[in-house]
């Protein structure tokens, strides 16, 4: 039970050293520094990546709780009673229609042009408003793999957040690109090298390679981030720190993530990326010749 730190010290050890692996994986920023020694990196494995979807959005939603009530001089209580929206393509997968309704958010849609599955960025200066709690990227669509343009969409919203005053982050919602991305050359910088990437989330079973069922999410800092979703609890003698929406939950999957990244190694994956990429563009022109 990965959710039990005293009886499981060496699990729980794993799951932050692949924690601190992805988030070198995407570039994040060092952590905080705690005397000489350097924290791990914030973040958790999931239940999938919809867990990790839904964990990104609520950090950056009390973030933006925090800010709005600040902006307006609202109470803690008076703030809970705005509606706030989330920016997202339309191409989004079907863990946000939870988030949604269960966290009584409204969706503002980014509409693709409709033979390219490509949304076009500058929208977003007609959708972000003072409600925006984040603006979501998604690395790899459902329909036909395509990534939106994240490098784009950063730099709009610096200038809609410098113009208005504003804070709104980006999500990369990276279910299916987070482990295919990173092995490309020719994808311009679409993670935490960009300054409004907040959260990343991706599926540790699809191409990371894992078992069915485990899912990652990487936050920017913990400061006015990940803070607001970790907890402290006291458990079965023991002291355990969490950040996942359910509690116990198997370790399986971090311990084959883990397996993959040892066996595998960097040049594994890369490998391994070119051979699925090959792969596609085989059949693309085989079906463009039909």
């Amino acid at each position: 039970n990965i959710a039990d730190g005293s009886v499981y010290p060496a699990s729980v050890q794993l799951h932050d050293n692949v924690v601190d692996s992805i988030a070198h994986l995407w570039n994040c920023p060092k952590p905080e520094t705690q005397g000489e020694e350097s924290e791990h990196f914030a973040g958790a494995g999931t239940v999938g990546s919809t867990e990790a979807c839904l964990l990104g959005l609520l950090a950056q939603k009390f973030r933006w709780r925090k800010w709005y009530a600040e902006r307006h001089g609202l109470t803690l209580e008076e703030v809970v009673g705005v509606i706030p929206n989330v920016v997202i393509p339309s191409h989004y997968q079907a863990c946000w229609e939870k988030a949604f309704r269960y966290f009584d958010i409204k969706p503002k849609f980014l509409f693709p042009v409709f033979d390219k599955f490509k949304i076009n960025p500058e929208d977003l200066r007609d959708l972000v408003d003072e409600k925006t709690i984040m603006v979501v990227g998604v690395l790899g669509n459902h329909y036909n793999g395509t990534y939106d343009p994240i490098w784009d969409m950063d730099k709009i919203l610096t200038e809609i957040n410098e113009e208005k005053g504003y804070q709104v982050g980006l999500h990369v919602d990276a279910a299916s690109g987070g482990f295919i991305a990173p092995f490309q050359d020719d994808v311009p910088a679409w993670d935490f090298r960009l300054k409004n990437v907040l959260t990343i989330s991706a599926s540790g079973h699809k191409f990371g390679e894992s078992s069915c069922g485990t899912g990652w999410v990487v936050f920017r800092h913990r400061h006015d981030l990940s803070e607001h979703i970790e907890i402290k609890v006291t458990y079965l003698g023991g002291i355990s720190y969490s950040m996942t929406l359910n509690f116990s939950r198997p370790a399986t999957g971090i311990y084959v993530q883990a397996y993959k990244f040892l066996r595998m190694g960097m040049l594994g994956y890369k490998q391994k990326v070119k051979n699925q990429l090959d792969t596609t563009a085989y059949f693309r022109e085989k079906m463009r010749a039909v």
